[in-house]
């Protein structure tokens, strides 16, 4: 057992509160101060998947061309709203230098390796019982193509999960009605991904909320974060709107919102929000396969009481402003591949959205500060957020005690050179 620490915890998404469950298992005191009600945003509002399979980085090449190419078209799936904004400017050019095949290729086996660990920590907490029984199923992932544009690319992206010992198998349109048999697709077949699992969300936050307070942690929602002070190369308080902590460590797991912190500390991030939509849709739709759309650019899962079809990546800057075409296209697309599918007005009314954290080449910020000793950064996740939330919080974990890392953070250094 290392030597408990006073930890302030800076986020209360699905990274704050991982990084929380596992600093308390090493028997650290954890305060974990968030700005929301801790009931919606993107660690509520995603798709629910804990995905070995996503190892294409989000800055893969000809991405900026389709950002620009979709600029003007606001229910595009790749929305880059147009503005002069610095820190944006800065952000695409980094993104744009990102997008290599290279460095594509060479993130493939990183990108794996943290999703088989956060799997495998899924797994255990499940096992465990301490966070009751949550909805953790492992169907696997179907992506789903209606076009041999579609099919070719995820062949190319199938060759190389399979080469990295990641299980898939290519369904025509027989194999994908086994899989699915009450559900008639509007499709020319599927990769089936059987290395993937899927969770409901909402379900898993509320648990974990529930047991972190019940053995301990410190838990403060509504709680803003406003000054950090530091001494030297030490931060020393972390000043909210309501009150002063004292920490020997502190973690920035504030999301979309971290850079804004590191500012105050003269530690440059780059990063942007990037927005995502779900819908909900309460009725039976006799959908149980997790399955991403492919030309529609969106995930669908069916979860615990509901089934979620959500999607988009909206670069519009921080706003929970929710786009109704943006909505409406999600709607379309679902129906375009589900036949005899119709979303309901209600459902698309309650439509929700979530702000991802995205850096320039699509690999998440976990490590320390380089300024200072007792800052570690643990944001930057972009769509695999959830995916990688509990080995994340396993991470910074072994960090702050002075453990041996369960794998090497070199690829993830949050002030790295784009």
């Amino acid at each position: 057992m290392s030597t408990s620490k006073n930890v302030v915890v800076v986020g209360g998404g699905i990274i704050g509160l991982s990084t929380a469950y596992f600093l308390h298992k090493e028997g650290h005191q954890v305060t974990v101060l968030d700005k929301s009600a801790m009931n919606g945003g993107a660690s509520y509002v995603n798709a629910g998947y804990i995905t070995p399979s996503h190892i294409v980085s989000l800055a893969s090449p000809g991405m900026i061309s389709k950002g620009i190419k979709y600029m003007f078209d606001s229910s595009s799936p790749f929305y880059m709203k147009p503005r002069f904004n610095m820190d944006f400017i800065k952000w695409s050019w980094y993104f744009k230098k990102s997008s290599t095949k290279s460095k594509v290729e060479n993130a493939m086996p990183v990108i794996r390796d943290i999703n088989l660990l956060s799997r495998e920590l899924y797994e255990g907490m499940k096992s465990s019982g301490e966070l009751g029984d949550f909805h953790l199923e492992k169907k696997g992932l179907l992506m789903v193509y209606q076009t041999e544009k579609e099919r070719d690319h995820e062949q190319f992206v199938a060759k190389k999960a399979a080469e990295l010992d990641l299980e898939v198998a290519h369904l025509g349109q027989e194999g994908l009605k086994k899989v699915e048999p009450n559900i008639e697709f509007n499709a020319m077949g599927a990769f089936h991904y059987e290395c993937d699992r899927h969770t409901t969300p909402t379900q898993f936050m509320e648990a974990m909320i529930k047991y972190l307070t019940e053995v301990g942690v410190s838990i403060h929602k509504n709680e803003e974060v406003m000054d950090i002070e530091s001494n030297g190369n030490k931060i020393s308080d972390v000043k909210t709107n309501k009150g002063k902590y004292q920490a020997d460590e502190v973690v920035f797991a504030a999301g979309s919102w971290t850079s804004h912190l590191s500012k105050k500390l003269k530690v440059d991030l780059p990063l942007q929000a990037g927005k995502g939509y779900r819908i909900n849709v309460q009725s039976p739709t006799k959908i149980s396969m997790p399955a991403i759309l492919m030309e529609a650019k969106m995930a669908v899962t069916p979860m615990q009481g509901f089934t979620r079809f959500a999607g988009t990546m909206e670069f519009s800057g921080i706003n929970d402003t929710i786009r109704k075409e943006r909505v409406a296209a999600i709607a379309a697309g679902a129906e375009r591949f589900y036949k005899g599918l119709k979303i309901s007005e209600e459902d698309k009314s309650n439509a929700q959205c979530g702000l991802r954290p995205v850096t320039p080449d699509g690999l998440p910020y976990i490590g320390r500060a380089k300024q200072y000793n007792n800052l570690v950064i643990a944001t930057g996740h972009a769509m695999m957020g959830w995916s990688l939330g509990p080995a994340t919080g396993k991470l910074v974990t072994e960090l702050i005690s002075d453990q041996k890392l369960s794998m090497d953070i070199g690829p993830f250094i949050p002030e790295r050179k784009f």
